[in-house]
């Protein structure tokens, strides 16, 4: 026999036979979908599941840290799942966590510690997580998750009593964080603002490289899902301004900053980095870089790591293999991908037909740049919600070949599955568009766009209670993002389904503030119209009309993909009212 210590997670479901006996089919398709998600959760904090039976799992983990962090994210992402399904047939699992003596027997383990785990979970309430008091012991510090001691419990064929511990796995409501007004709460994990690295390099097409370099850096610090990430469209709003630290962590929400510089001279390259704790203006890190182009990868990865060694060691436990995906060799591609990516935030006509122009090129020199079919997916659709596109089922074409295209280069890219759900949402494949967002956000909890996208596939559902979520917290995300304007404009038509037609105009109003297009004025009319406010409208409607898309039908269809008719005869009856002929 083997012995070792060991953590370890029980997972069973609540409730089960009584799913079963009412639906079994759903039901079972709904544990095979959740078991996958739990499966990748398990893997991706390191640990590894060795038993599975009926509606059970048990999984082993060398940590303790890891294995409460894997049951609080397996909590929270089945907990986003269940809100999309009828009351009925959403699925709680109880979760246990022990750390005890194994016994090994070839990939099985037995022994007391497993049984305490699974008795454990037997104490949880459906979508709790129970722990005992060996497994308290070793987070001290290490997790910023509420803990509550419920005292010694008699757990069936234990022979001594268990201190058992129940973890609050709830996440801040977004809508209590300041985002709208006030001082930004810091969250609840680890946050951090990557700042634009400066471009020192006398030739300032280099923009585009330094851009690229700070961004790729955002990308792998979300990949660690106990960090609250800034999402690099707010923080690169301060991009060529002399700023205060202290300052933009207030503005944005969080504790620490990175920022940096770049300078090129040809073939070599010199990075420099500094990680700043903005509560105390401590530089907890800062490290420069020499190195050939060919090894600038290279340097993302070592920057990133000592980031996150740096604010918090133990985040490293466990994860021996980094999932930092470096995007291609090729320089000119990424270069032509990247301007094109800077034309399409502008939004206008022009600077869309500039942005496919780049990104194209970028995808004929290097065909296997997935960065560059998503980009091109995005672009196409974005000219079709922003009124700009003259043939909206030939844009809708490009956004689903390139987004198809992306996904098979680069499965494991959350902006890849984003633009597969933006081809799915544009055409009405609402469950398909839903798996996608919930996809991007499995992959990276900090990722703005999953959770505005699943808000945004709520709405057209029709789940407009269950919308607000998500695209509160994807403002709390990304609080100064260039196309906060479209996301307020989301969050204004779900206030104006659930008949709050005030807040709607309110969020209309600040989307208004920010950028006028059609989709913006289209809400903040359609609640003026409900509430008969018609001298206010009128000269809205007159700004309606001359932004009209050049295919108005087109355009319709793919913005407002309403699942329920009535919905959509909901929000022409506001417009009707307005004025407006529809």
């Amino acid at each position: 026999m083997q012995r070792r210590l060991a953590a370890i997670l029980a997972a069973d479901v609540a409730n089960y036979s009584r799913l079963m006996a009412e639906n079994e089919e759903a039901t079972l398709g709904t544990l095979r979908a959740y078991r996958e998600t739990i499966g990748d959760l398990v893997a991706e904090h390191g640990g590894r599941i060795f038993g599975t039976a009926g509606d059970s799992l048990v999984a082993e983990f060398a940590s303790p840290v890891q294995a409460v962090r894997t049951a609080v994210a397996i909590q929270r992402a089945l907990d986003r799942r269940n809100a999309d399904l009828p009351h009925g047939r959403r699925m709680a699992f109880r979760i246990g966590v022990n750390l005890g003596d194994v016994v090994a027997e070839g990939d099985d383990l037995l022994g007391d510690g497993v049984n305490v785990a699974a008795r454990l979970q037997e104490t949880a309430a459906p979508a709790g997580i129970c722990i005992s008091g060996a497994v308290r012991e070793q987070l001290d510090g290490k997790v910023t998750f509420p803990i509550t001691g419920l005292g010694e419990r008699s757990l069936k064929n234990i022979p001594r009593p268990v201190q058992v511990h129940r973890v609050d796995w709830s996440l801040d409501d977004p809508d209590r964080t300041g985002v709208f007004g006030g001082v930004l709460a810091l969250p609840d994990r680890p946050s951090i603002a990557v700042l634009p690295f400066a471009n020192l390099s006398a030739d300032p097409e280099q923009e585009y490289f330094a851009d690229g370099l700070s961004e790729d850096i955002i990308t792998a610090l979300s990949r660690y899902r106990w960090f609250f990430v800034i999402a690099r469209n707010s923080s690169f709003t301060y991009k060529g301004r002399a700023v205060d630290i202290k300052q933009v962590a207030r503005e944005l929400g969080v504790r620490y900053v990175l920022e940096g510089s770049v300078r090129k001279a040809g073939n070599r390259l010199r990075v420099t980095g500094q990680l700043i704790d903005a509560e105390t203006g401590t530089h907890l890190w800062a490290e420069r870089y020499d190195c050939d182009l060919a090894d600038i990868f290279d340097i993302q990865d070592e920057i990133t790591a000592s980031v996150v060694g740096a604010i918090e060691p133990e985040i490293l436990m466990g994860e021996g293999r980094r999932a930092v995906h470096k995007p291609t060799g090729n320089l000119d591609a990424y270069d032509c991908c990247m301007r094109g990516i800077w034309h399409q935030y502008q939004i206008s006509g022009e600077h869309m037909d500039k942005a496919e122009q780049w990104q194209r090129r970028a995808i004929a020199l290097d065909p296997d740049l997935a960065r560059a079919h998503m980009a091109l997916a995005r672009t196409a659709m974005a000219r079709c919600l922003f009124g700009y596109s003259n043939d909206v089922v030939r844009d809708q074409a490009t956004t689903q070949e390139a987004a198809s295209r992306a996904i098979a280069l680069d499965a494991k890219d959350p902006y890849c599955h984003y633009a597969r759900f933006l081809a799915q949402i544009s055409a009405s494949r609402h469950d398909d568009a839903l798996a996608e967002a919930q996809r991007t956000i499995d992959l990276n909890p900090n990722f703005a766009y999953g959770h505005f996208a699943l808000g945004w596939a709520r709405l057209f559902i029709g789940h407009f209670e269950q919308a607000l979520n998500p695209l509160l917290r994807a403002f709390r995300l990304s609080p100064s993002d260039p196309l906060a304007f479209f996301n307020l404009s989301r969050i204004a038509l779900v206030h104006y389904h659930l008949g709050n037609r005030e807040e709607a105009l309110h969020f209309a109003e600040n989307a208004l503030a920010v950028r006028r297009v059609h989709v913006v004025l289209t809400v903040m009319v359609a609640s003026l119209g409900k509430l008969g406010r018609l001298d206010e409208a009128a000269p809205l409607v007159r700004e309606m009309q001359r932004l009209t898309p050049p295919d108005p039908e087109g355009y319709w269809r793919i913005c407002y993909p309403y699942a329920q008719a009535e919905h959509r005869a909901e929000l022409m009856e506001g417009l009707r009212r307005a004025g407006v002929e529809v």
